[in-house]
């Protein structure tokens, strides 16, 4: 039988500890953090994005995902554009900064995703593992269980 709390324990403590050290290099070598990144790597491959894409995207609140672009937008790596079909909101591009920006992060991120996690994943029952929490996230997005309410 599986311990499940402590498999809830061990998966949040992986993905902390991980982010962190995501955090660390990032912000070392290009000055910005996993969560831009993520965001700025999400809108690259997502032209024409809003800030609730974004939200529904990392399962936080319109809010926090419009004070991130906030903060993206000040730094000069995205811009806001007026939306033809919708004048209430707005889509999300990348600058010139931006784009140059996230290309070179995912290098990092990349890197240091191979360097933590490469000799772990390797053998017969890493696909098996991350075919799991795969599925797992699936399952939670289908049912849109955990996803702030505002």
């Amino acid at each position: 039988m599986i311990d499940l709390p402590g498999f809830f324990s061990d998966l949040v403590r992986c993905e902390t500890r991980l982010y962190n050290a995501l955090n660390d290099r990032l912000r070392e070598r290009h000055a910005i953090v996993t969560s831009q990144f993520e965001a700025l790597r999400y809108l690259r491959d997502h032209p024409g994005s809003r800030v609730a894409d974004l939200a529904a995207e990392f399962a936080i609140g319109v809010g926090a995902a419009s004070k991130s672009v906030d903060r993206l937008e000040k730094q000069g790596w995205l811009v806001r554009q007026p939306n033809p079909s919708d004048r209430r909101s707005s889509l999300l591009a990348l600058t010139d900064d931006g784009s140059q920006l996230v290309d070179a992060a995912e290098q990092t991120f990349g890197g240091v995703l191979a360097e933590l996690l490469g000799d772990t994943l390797r053998g017969p029952s890493a696909a098996a593992v991350v075919h799991v929490v795969a599925t797992l996230r699936s399952v939670l997005e289908r049912g849109q269980i955990g996803t702030p309410t505002g």
